[in-house]
């Protein structure tokens, strides 16, 4: 199950509610042994009192000092209660046992899992990246061992491809990683027994790694693709070491892997599992399902392909509307629903996606939170240049990023990147508002069908390339 946001709102069914909320032992009060788990196969080992109502802010401030984060990073962070089945951000007031004594509870409300599993799944407590933390702010983070923390997380998710990207990409990071671990210095020959005994998949994503198109076909290119890629590899960490003059400082090359990844969009998001309904081709494939990933982060919402590990779906604020809906009847399902432009033939048309998951409610808490903080910090930017920066800006640029309205973000648009939306592989439904009911495929530009949406109704247009990949 991937990451979800902090927000946990109350269970209107209350079936499971407060199984094992209140701490049972008395020994809970005497100094306990606490593990906080990091990326990167590390942990720090805390003694804490009073483990039953100890806070996360009061666990931060331990976990701050024993990895020397310094207070301007300190917002950087976060805790997060994880297991196989569910990714929590925490809040600074959350008391983590507590809530570990209602892990059952919460797996019944936002995961699909089995009774078997749920009774089975034990979580733990990981302090990482905050997803409310902008990246502007990280760029301008000097120290090396927060940096370490930060570079230890994204390349994980690189390498378990929870953030897709481009052969340029991957190829440029497996080989800063490398330069990391190994120094600028490797030879042809060091370099390729490195790589070999490491294996290729430490440092490029394990789906490219591995290869598709089935057994005998993986068995049959395994050793062209792999020195292929061990030679793109070398190509790049040549780059590295040539650059420069000088080889370059380890801070220097945690900076560039960083600032490579900033170039994705879902880049620190919280990650949903989801499904999303598949085009019909035929009667045999109606009714059938696509597992989604849904990422959420301050700059908007991306829907990524599980399989595929692409982009389906790139959306900023400014270009949707949402709303979420519970089951009505028993066997229904929650769900998310995405808002956007688009058009039908030629028409301009709203489309709606359907997202299928038990954590609908958390998508959507998860985006008008998002909306909030960024109206919040842009507000008062928005009114002193409201009247004057408009008129001023170069043609082309995005203005929504301070006032919402009708600016249009410049997105890749070349078709084979897994950065580009794929909009008409989408089962969508597509439809106008005449002002008395919805219709489909009028001539008419519509308003927004729900309420929730950021202060300004007005959308910009999500840009695609006329022939784009089929999902």
């Amino acid at each position: 199950m991937e990451g979800d946001d902090s927000n946990f709102p109350p269970d209107p069914s209350n079936d499971h509610s407060q199984r094992g909320s209140v701490a049972s032992s008395a020994t809970l009060s005497r100094a306990q042994d606490v593990l906080i788990y990091l990326f990167g196969d590390s942990a720090v080992h805390l003694t804490v009192e009073g483990l039953g109502s100890v806070s996360v802010q009061e666990l931060g401030r331990s976990v701050r000092e024993a990895l020397h984060v310094p207070e301007s990073a300190q917002d950087a962070f976060a805790f997060w209660l994880c297991s196989p089945l569910l990714d929590l951000q925490l809040k600074a007031r959350h008391q983590p046992y507590k809530l570990c004594r209602q892990w059952q509870d919460l797996l019944y409300r936002f995961t699909l899992a089995s009774e078997e599993d749920i009774s089975q799944d034990e979580p733990f407590l990981q302090y990482r990246r905050n997803v409310f933390y902008p990246k502007s702010k990280e760029l301008q983070i000097d120290d090396d061992g927060v940096l370490r923390l930060l570079y230890e997380e994204a390349r994980s998710n690189i390498l378990t491809g929870r953030y897709p990207c481009d052969p340029e990409h991957w190829t440029g990071l497996g080989a800063l990683s490398l330069a990391l671990e190994e120094g600028t210095g490797l030879d042809d020959a060091h370099f390729t027994t490195t790589v070999r005994e490491k294996k290729l998949s430490s440092f490029v994503p394990a789906h490219v790694a591995m290869g598709s198109g089935g057994l005998f076909s993986t068995l049959r290119g395994k050793s062209s693709r792999q020195t292929g890629m061990e030679q793109n590899l070398l190509e790049a960490y040549r780059k590295i070491s040539t650059s420069a003059g000088n080889a370059p400082e380890p801070t220097q090359l945690l900076h560039q892997y960083l600032n490579t990844c900033h170039n994705l969009p879902y880049y620190g998001c919280a990650f949903f599992i989801g499904e999303i309904d598949k085009p019909a081709q035929g009667i045999l494939q109606r009714g059938k399902r696509k597992s989604v990933n849904v990422g959420i982060c301050l700059e908007g919402v991306y829907v990524m392909d599980v399989k595929e590990k692409h982009v389906l779906l790139g959306l900023h604020f400014n270009q949707l509307s949402w709303d979420h809906s519970y089951p009505e009847e028993e066997g229904d399902s929650h769900i998310l629903w995405l808002e956007f432009d688009g058009e039908e033939d030629g028409t301009p048309v709203n489309k709606l996606l359907k997202i299928y998951s038990k954590q609908a409610e958390l998508m959507s808490g998860l985006i008008e939170f998002c909306v909030e903080l960024k109206s919040g910090s842009e507000g008062g930017a928005a009114a002193e240049m409201d009247g004057e920066a408009s008129s001023q800006q170069p043609a082309g640029q995005d203005d929504s990023s301070k006032n919402g309205r009708g600016g249009r973000r410049g997105m890749l648009r070349r078709q084979s990147s897994v950065l580009c939306s794929r909009v008409h592989s989408l089962n969508t439904i597509s439809y106008v508002d005449n002002g008395k009911e919805i219709k489909r495929l009028k001539p008419k530009r519509a308003a927004s069908f729900f309420s929730r949406q950021p202060s300004t109704a007005a959308y910009s247009a999500v840009q695609v390339t006329d022939s784009l990949e089929q999902g």
